[in-house]
């Protein structure tokens, strides 16, 4: 069975499927096969032929003569044995055959086995072999790769660069070595600056050998001194090192360096011009404000004399007194008349103070402006600004120390925490280096790789999120500065270099590190540090830190992995509150060296905590738009990074940042506030742990300009003169200082005399002065100075020289003091003094000219001159610059014009305010006006018609701060006409406002609905009706007090509260009703209410009378009865139809308060009309559908609801509107769904079809031809069925052909279907109808039977069988009989007759059985005819009468009318 089951190449073989055998195995086992079918098929054959063999030589032998009995006997005996002879040899030969058969299949099978043993050795050494190689070549494969991997890294120093001090003229050779994968690029560098060996041909000479580096220096001279640096790079990173080469002269000459600091670079000399220049600075760069990501340059505009070309005063920038030099970040330009400073992208790092120093000989020019860059949108809403000032400490091989200042949280959550990322210098590879945020701002950044350069960023988190990352720090490589001081060579005699690395001696094992010690202490890790052993040998250190517990005895490593090559090691994850001792062993490869003594015990605690708040706050005032903050410095605010400070709007309690970075001092200046706001501010103290508490706000201040005395007096005119006096006028300073101007002293001299004379010893308040005593013919000048509570200020200059001579022209003099207001964009208000002298006649009146600056051309503003002392100018350019004069004019003509105005800006102010009418809480009548500019000197002047307001009667003026109000004690007409209002020792603030006839009545009326005050009303006296027929009155008060009192007034007499006429007050509301239950023909009249609180008072009315009256009773009644109706079961919704989308029509009604026993019936025409279910009245929802509605279903249909709670009707009538309105409802159903034209063809025309769900000739449908209305006629028919509309066109003609619209109405649109019935189309229909026509008239015309012949004829023999029919035809039809469709021959038996070729007759004498069978009628004519079949149905005389069906109408058969050709 194993053999059977299980092919013999499988035994003893793992099976695998069909895809894992090779080509030469699949060949064997089908040779196999082949081999052992052709076998098979030879042996089956060689049997045959052996059996047919052996039956012919039988048969040969049975046909031989003819013997005896015996000797055939002995004949048969014979051939019997010889047949079993020859059988028992066939079956030896068979079995031989057989054996030697199964021998040679054995050894077949066995060579075939071993073949295929062979053949599977030979696959699976060849897939054993393929699988080997794949394997080997992925393995090889990953080893490339690794090998790759570990050879492609960033550069790596192996020696490093060495310091040299030579004496001049002699050659410097600098040598390091650097490897790395890809070859690094190695660039030279000179004081950061790059060496290129084509600018100096002969001085540096550069190579590069197998990784060694040299830069070789020629004849090197005192210049050449400097700090040199190679940086190589590849794309895996950038590494570099530094060295000092210092040049000495000879013959005692003074050394320039004395020493050098690596790997810092030397500072040159400060190297001052010596030329004497002198420096102004024309444009200058202010207080300037940004945000972090913006480009900014702050620009001086200077200019210096002498202009020298090849020598210029040196420009150097300054931020907090810190010298700035160029970066990344920063560009500065020094030329063509302008020093800049650009930023290309801000940060809150460039905060600070701005100084621009200009140096020279001549000394030193400086401006100074501060910078403030407020923080950029967060990337989370609320998460904090970003950390700035990002520094590098205590860099090592493997270690640097990471600091930062905390952001200014005024607005957002505190700042939890700090991450610290980390950057390969030459990747984009930014690598987080703490899981948990750091709560100092401080942080030790361990596992750097030595030689390789990083930068570093930090990025706050809070609760809401995490900060935008701060600016990247500068670039720090993790060196060992230790390991610079180690290779400093010094030049001995000869050529030999002596380095430290020599003094070692030959020690191997190094010594144990020695002041070990907690440089650093925190509450998150320690940081250790040590000097290195000496003697240390010349092998590279690493070192191995333990600790202990304080009192355990046991050590444990802490760097047992990794071993460190820095002497700094931070500690982490120290347990809170113990005690710790440490100890640190240094190794190289010849061993381990002892411990080094132990450290004292150190326990992981904050050494710093938060400061404390500042002290006492003081703001003071200095500009208009800044404030001077001062604070007392916290008590213990060690280690402080600065100080924020915040400021809030007085009431607002919103807080504000006022700087970005912390400050160092305790004194700061607030820019950027609101001229005449009130503001506090408070301070808090910055440490690397966090920030102090807020310090106590200060007191609230007014943002304006400090005290100072005044600016001089300028514009000094001379009014008159009569020979011994002269009349002097001038104008106020431009700037009072801050407080009132308390007068002016006045100076003279006579020309060219120097000596200044006091003109008046006490302070002058007017700003007109007449000099007495004066000299007839001689010439002086004058100068003026104002003084305040601040002093005296500074003296105008001196005037110009005034003659003293009399005046004695007729013209009148000049007119003074000219001055400005209401400035705007396109127009000005002029005002000015009359002269003094007014000639010899009364002045008349006022020219105003007025230019461009610096255009020659007066132009004059008025043709007619004007009789008021001011006027206003427009149809000005915006943005021009103009000046002014005044002449008078009296009857002798113009006088002398006044001195030249000073120039005006025709520009309106940013933030011009106007004046504002209003009416105050009293009711009286104002005028307001606010100036946020004011000082404590400024004084709101108010005039009319430009005229000083001095009527106390009718006028009075409040000034509170920055606002004042004009108030008119007694409004009337009198009060009309312009107003004005200007502010001094303000920029020109002033504005103006016409009171004209409208406005003043407006005012008017507010001021007596406020002063006659009515109550309010939300909404007058309304009524309103409740379900029960219940009146309610009501209004509603918009405010109502307490104290306010009511009274309901019905036809003048007072209604109390009580049963029939329920009355209350919500005071809370406002709102005032009263309820009557029972509201009859007795209440019509008028209805008032009456309301007083305090002064106020009001009244509101309804009058119901008549048809009001009527309206509001039949309501009542109705919401009366409707309430005692919906008691029992009854109607939510009354009778009222739709149509549904099958066209049928809905009766539908709501009911509500049913039960059980409630009885709902249909009645039309008051009699039941039945359904085939009664609707459940618990749905709420009762429907009667009437399909294909037409005039039958007119009526009255009732819907009844009863049960013993009482009974209620709802009807609904269809007719007349109703009627009509369903059949268009429903046409808008059909319209809508109606099918496409559609043509059918009939013998009479051409019929025009549109399908609809119901269609009845009530509907309002029209047909058009050619958009022509089609009447019914004979010709064009219109009709339609139930189920469509059609159009016939009875024996069309080509004048039928064109566009059919077949059109349906609903009342609002109108749906169309159309046809074009033209072309093939109208030719095909044509074709059709000819045929149908054709057809028709042969059916018309044929031969037919009309009737009475039954199917079946049941007859006694003996009997006369009578069949008797009715025929047509046109022509007349042939008649011909057949029994048993064969013609009958007529005789006296069987007779047919014809009458008048319609009626046809065959008669059967003497039935016989024989006459049983069927008979069949032809009647045909050329157009056709029809066959008629009937049994005849014999039976003989005595017999029962068969049982049959009763006789029918036979039915006709068509015959062709080609069958009756």
């Amino acid at each position: 069975m194993s053999l059977v089951a299980v092919p013999f190449y499988q035994k003893r073989h793992r099976h695998f499927d069909q895809s894992y055998r090779n080509i030469q195995t699949r060949y064997l086992l089908d040779e196999y096969a082949a081999k052992k079918r052709a076998s098979i098929q030879s042996s089956s054959q060689k049997s045959v032929s052996h059996r047919s063999s052996s039956q012919r030589a039988s048969s040969q032998t049975s046909l031989g003569g003819t013997t005896c009995r015996l000797c055939a006997k002995r004949v048969s005996t014979a051939l019997e044995e010889e047949e079993q002879e020859r059988k028992r040899r066939y079956h030896s030969l068979l079995a031989a055959y057989g054996e030697a058969k199964r021998e040679r299949y054995l050894s077949e099978l066995a060579q075939l086995e071993e073949d295929v043993h062979l053949a599977r050795t030979h696959a699976r050494d060849k897939l054993d072999r393929f699988a080997l190689q794949h394997v080997v070549g992925d393995r090889l494969a990953w080893e490339r790769h690794s090998f790759e991997e570990r050879m492609s890294r960033a550069p790596e120093i192996l020696v490093r660069l060495r310091s040299h001090t030579v004496w001049e003229r002699m050659s410097v050779k600098l040598c390091f070595t650097v490897q790395g994968f890809p070859t690094p690029v190695v660039q030279w560098y000179k004081d950061g600056s790059l060496i290129c060996q084509a600018g100096e041909p002969g001085k540096y000479r550069i190579e590069s050998k197998y990784g060694v580096h040299t830069l070789e220096i020629n004849r090197a001279d005192f210049d050449d001194t400097a700090t040199y640096s190679a940086v190589a790079t590849n794309v895996h990173g950038q590494v570099s090192t530094n060295a000092a080469v210092v040049v000495r002269r000879f013959h005692g000459d003074e050394e320039p360096f004395h020493s050098v600091g690596l790997p810092i670079g030397l500072p040159l000399s400060s190297v001052i011009p010596y030329t004497h220049f002198d420096v102004q600075f024309l444009e200058k760069f202010g207080v300037t404000f940004r945000r972090e990501g913006e480009t900014l340059t702050l620009k001086c505009t200077l200019l210096v004399t002498p202009d020298l070309k090849r020598v210029q005063p040196r420009a150097e920038w300054y931020r907090d007194d810190v010298l700035l030099k160029e970066s990344k970040w920063t560009k500065m330009f020094f030329g063509e008349g302008q020093a800049s400073l650009t930023f290309s992208h801000l940060n809150k790092d460039d905060e600070g103070l701005y100084t621009l120093r200009i140096v020279s000989r001549g000394g030193i020019s400086d401006h100074s402006a501060f910078l403030f860059v407020r923080d950029a949108d967060p990337l989370v809403m609320g998460a904090p600004g970003a950390p700035m000032d990002v520094h590098c400490h205590d860099a090592n091989r493997d270690y640097v120390i990471v600091t930062w200042k905390p952001p200014n949280t005024t607005k957002e959550s505190p700042v939890l925490g700090y991450f610290i990322d980390r950057c390969e210098v030459g990747t984009d590879n930014w690598v987080q280096c703490n899981d948990a945020p750091v709560k100092i701002c401080k942080y030790p950044v361990a596992g750097l790789v030595e030689g390789r350069s990083y930068t570093f960023r930090v990025r706050a988190v809070n609760s809401a999120g995490v900060s935008r990352p701060s600016r990247v720090s500068e670039a720090v490589a993790a060196l060992d500065p230790l390991d610079l001081k180690r290779l400093h060579g010094v030049h001995w005699e000869g050529d030999k270099d002596i380095y430290k690395d020599d003094l070692e001696g030959e020690v191997q094992i190094p010594g144990p590190p020695t002041n070990v010690h907690a440089s650093e202490i925190s509450r998150t890790y320690v940081v250790l540090s040590w000097d290195p052993p000496a003697p240390r040998g010349k092998e590279p250190l690493m070192y191995f830190i333990e600790k202990s517990v304080v009192g355990s005895g046991t050590w444990q490593r802490e760097n047992a992995q990794t071993a460190v090559r820095s002497p700094r090691y931070a500690v982490f994850d120290l347990a809170e509150g113990k005690s710790y001792v440490f100890r640190v062993l240094s190794a190289n490869k010849h061993g381990l060296s002892d411990p080094s003594e132990i450290t004292s015990p150190i326990q992981a605690q904050d050494t710093i905590v938060a400061p404390s708040a500042p002290g006492r706050v003081l703001a003071s005032r200095n500009t208009k738009t800044s404030v001077v903050v001062q604070w007392d410095r916290p008590k213990h605010g060690e280690d402080l990074l600065g100080y924020y400070v915040d400021c809030c709007v007085a009431g607002s309690n919103v807080w504000e940042p006022c700087n970005h970075k912390p400050i160092g001092y305790n004194r700061f200046v607030v820019h950027g506030l609101t001229t005449g706001e009130q503001y506090i501010f408070r301070v808090k103290a910055v440490n690397a742990v966090g920030t102090s508490e807020n310090s106590q706000e200060s007191d609230v201040i007014k943002v304006q300009a400090a005290l100072t005395v005044p600016s001089h007096p300028y514009g000094i005119t001379l009014l008159n003169c009569d020979g011994h006096s002269m009349t002097l006028g001038w104008k106020v300073p431009k700037f009072s200082g801050g407080s009132p101007i308390l007068g002016y002293y006045v100076d003279k001299r006579e020309a060219h005399h120097k000596n200044w004379h006091e003109v008046n010893s006490s302070p002058l308040k007017e700003r007109i002065l007449t000099v007495e005593g004066l000299t007839e013919g001689s010439t002086y000048e004058f100068k003026i100075a104002a003084a305040n509570l601040a002093g005296i200020g500074l003296p105008s200059d001196p005037s110009e020289l005034f003659k003293c001579e009399a005046w004695t022209a007729p013209e009148p003099g000049p007119a003074y003091d000219l001055t400005f207001c209401e400035v705007r964009d396109t127009s000005l208000v002029m005002l000015w003094k009359a002269p003094v002298y007014s000639g010899s006649s009364p002045i008349s009146g006022y020219f105003v000219d007025f230019k461009e600056e610096d255009s020659g051309e007066w132009t004059t503003v008025n043709e007619v001159a004007t009789a008021n002392r001011y006027l206003k100018v427009c149809d000005l350019h915006q943005g021009k610059t103009y000046v002014f004069r005044v002449r008078a004019v009296n009857a002798n003509g113009v006088g002398r014009p006044s001195d030249t105005s000073e120039p005006v800006l025709v520009e309106a102010r940013p933030g011009t305010k106007e004046i504002s009418a209003g009416v105050d809480e009293e009711g009286n009548i104002y005028l307001s006006f606010d100036c946020q500019e004011v000082t404590d000197a400024s004084h709101f002047t108010w005039c009319k018609s430009y005229e000083d307001i001095a009527d106390d009667e009718r006028f009075k003026v409040e000034t509170v701060g920055d606002h004042s109000k004009l108030y008119f004690k007694h409004p009337d007409k009198v009060d009309l006409g312009t107003y004005s209002v200007s502010v001094s020792d303000t920029d020109g603030v002033s504005s103006s406002f016409v009171l004209d006839e409208e406005e003043l009545e407006h005012l008017m009326a507010l001021s007596n609905e406020i002063k006659n005050p009515t109550i309010p009303l939300k909404s007058e006296l309304a009524y309103e009706i409740f379900d029960k027929g219940q009146v309610r009155f009501w209004l509603q008060a918009e405010q109502l007090s307490p104290d306010a009192s009511f009274r309901f007034v019905i036809n003048d007499r007072e209604v109390p509260d009580s049963e029939t006429h329920r009355i209350k007050c919500d005071k809370s509301t406002g709102i005032i009703e009263m309820v009557m239950d029972r509201f009859t023909i007795d209440n019509e009249g008028t209805y008032t209410v009456q309301i007083h609180d305090g002064k106020a008072k009001n009244q509101s009315s309804l009058v119901l009378i008549g048809d009001a009256f009527k309206a509001i009773l039949e309501e009542a009644e109705f919401q009366r009865k409707e309430f005692l109706r919906k008691q029992g079961p009854h109607f939510a919704e009354y009778l009222h139809w739709d149509v549904t989308e099958d066209c049928e029509v809905r009766l539908v009604c709501k009911v509500a308060n049913t039960k059980k026993e409630t009885v709902f019936k249909w009645l039309k025409d008051d009699v039941l009309y039945e359904t085939e279910k009664l609707p459940d009245l618990e749905k709420g929802v009762c429907e009667l559908l009437i399909p294909k509605l037409s005039k039958k279903d007119h009526g009255e249909y009732k819907a009844t609801l009863k049960d013993e709670r009482g009974q209620d009707v709802s009807v609904l009538e269809i007719a007349g509107k109703v009627y009509e309105d369903m059949i268009l409802a429903m046409s808008r159903v059909c319209g809508t769904s109606a099918s496409p034209l559609k043509i059918l063809c009939t013998p009479e025309g051409i019929r025009l079809q549109c399908f609809m769900k119901y269609f009845t000739e009530e509907m309002k449908v029209n047909w058009y031809h050619k958009d022509a209305k089609v009447a019914s006629s004979e010709h064009m028919r219109i009709g339609g069925t139930e189920e469509m509309a059609w159009l016939q066109i009875c024996e069309p003609t080509e004048k039928d052909k064109g566009k059919y619209t077949f059109e349906i109405f609903d009342g609002k649109d109108n749906h169309h279907r159309s046809l074009d019935l033209s072309g093939q189309a109208f030719d095909e229909a044509f074709a059709e109808f000819q045929q149908l026509k054709a057809a028709a008239f042969a059916e018309k015309n044929r031969g037919k039977v009309i009737g009475g012949l039954p199917d079946v004829v049941t007859i006694m023999e003996g009997k006369t069988l009578n069949l008797t029919c009715t025929v047509f035809g046109n022509p007349d039809p042939e008649v011909v009989w057949f029994k048993n469709d064969k013609d009958i021959e007529l005789s006296e038996h069987f007779s047919v007759k014809v009458e008048q070729a319609k009626y046809v007759s065959m008669t059967i004498k003497g039935v016989t059985s024989e006459d049983s069978g069927k008979y069949s009628i032809h009647v045909k004519n050329k157009y056709g005819g029809e066959k008629i079949d009937v049994t005849v149905s014999v039976y003989k005389h005595g017999e029962q009468i068969p049982d049959v069906v009763l006789p029918q109408q036979a039915k006709p058969k068509l015959i062709p009318a080609s069958a009756s050709e």
